[in-house]
């Protein structure tokens, strides 16, 4: 076999492995939201996870990856290795949504959503900045470095999530009328650890995979300070959270010191192959820190986000694609401005795009709940099962 022929399986091999990493974020997603919900919502939030994986990778197959790519094609690896890692990717974008609406939306509306997200609005950013780019040599071209996604994927499900929240409203008594927060307790904190470690996990092939190529040296060393530039975001993110929660309430709260994590971990994704070992130290603990602040800032909106997913995914995405202009511009290709023009242009687009489609969604097939079904609980009304059927519902 021929160096060429080598390198075309290895990366073959390295993308399907890093396909299947990705699918790990799959129950990651689910255990993470079953966890943080009221147990009378956890076989809805599973039923809507399976839908969204099911749904969004058809939708791409079928109509997506033409609009971002093109036809299906590659010469490094076999193409259907590349759809496959590129198909991963997809279900994400609506996974970070349907967490920040669940206790309150339907199963049906949300999964119409994600056949217009996963086969036009997520594949039209991807066109823009991965793919064929339909805005080449227009102002509007996105000269915005992003490896693995924290605008394409991350922003863009969050400015989706804000469009739903804004249209669909708060959880019913969320914020009292006369005022302040109510808590809702998480129902399940190992399911919450399980799913944050299984998305931690999945990231290695999420920014790992989008190195493109491990079959030469120079690539394996890209790959490898990749996902180790990755892990250490992850990890401060942890801690500053941990120390933040510790010395202003003496308390360790684990579901945000795990949100923490995966807002260090959204932010590294833009250049986590650009950075030296000690830079993702700084850029996973500011990513922490955006979610201790941006958790309580949204509920002052009174924006009802159960799992986080603003403060994770929107601000963080964000940030992360502004650092790489901070931390990694070389006045070239790279420049703060470029990576502020492609937050700004996906912003944009995601978010009005997405405000119109769930707004005639909306119309046509209400994506709120009942009052009297979100009382019972969606478990009965929207699956005919209750994931804790023994368990007496406090409501």
């Amino acid at each position: 076999m021929d160096l060429q022929s080598v390198s075309y399986v290895l990366d073959t091999f390295f993308a399907i492995f890093a396909m299947t990493l990705i699918i790990f974020m799959v129950p990651g997603f689910a255990m993470l939201e079953a966890g943080l919900v009221r147990t009378k919502n956890v076989s809805a939030v599973l039923m809507v996870n399976t839908m969204i994986y099911a749904v969004a990778s058809l939708a791409f197959l079928l109509v997506g990856y033409s609009i971002a790519f093109g036809d299906f094609g590659s010469d490094s690896m076999s193409k259907w290795a590349a759809f496959l890692f590129q198909m991963a990717f997809v279900g994400k974008v609506i996974n970070i949504m349907s967490g920040g609406v669940s206790e309150r939306a339907k199963v049906l509306p949300l999964a119409l959503f994600t056949v217009i997200m996963g086969g036009f609005i997520y594949p039209v950013v991807v066109n823009w900045s991965w793919g064929s780019d339909m805005l080449a040599g227009t102002f509007l071209d996105l000269s915005m470095y992003d490896l693995a996604g924290s605008t394409v994927i991350h922003s863009t499900g969050g400015w989706a999530l804000l469009a739903a929240i804004l249209i669909i409203g708060a959880r019913r008594g969320r914020y009292p009328k006369e005022g302040g927060v109510r808590v809702i307790p998480a129902s399940n904190i190992p399911l919450v650890t399980l799913g944050a470690f299984l998305l931690w996990i999945g990231w290695f092939g999420f920014n790992g995979g989008s190195v493109g190529s491990i079959a030469s040296k120079e690539s394996a060393d890209a790959v490898a300070l990749t996902i180790m530039n990755t892990n250490t975001a992850g990890l401060s993110g942890a801690i500053i959270v941990g120390a933040f929660m510790y010395f202003r309430y003496k308390k360790l709260d684990i579901t945000m010191v795990l949100n923490g994590a995966l807002g260090g971990l959204v932010a590294i994704t833009a250049g986590p192959d650009l950075y030296n070992i000690y830079t993702p130290i700084l850029i996973g603990a500011i990513g922490g820190a955006l979610v201790v602040f941006g958790v309580s800032f949204f509920d002052k909106l009174k924006l009802d986000d159960p799992v986080g997913a603003l403060s994770v995914h929107l601000l963080n995405g964000i940030w992360g694609t502004l650092a790489v202009g901070i931390f990694a511009s070389n006045g070239d290709d790279i420049t703060f401005l470029g990576q502020l023009k492609g937050v700004i242009v996906v912003a944009i687009f995601a978010f009005v795009v997405s405000y119109i489609v769930l707004f005639i969604i909306n119309k046509i097939a209400p994506l709120r709940a009942h009052n009297d079904e979100e009382m019972q609980g969606l478990d009965v009304e929207e699956c005919g099962l209750e994931a804790y059927p023994e368990f007496k519902r406090a409501f």
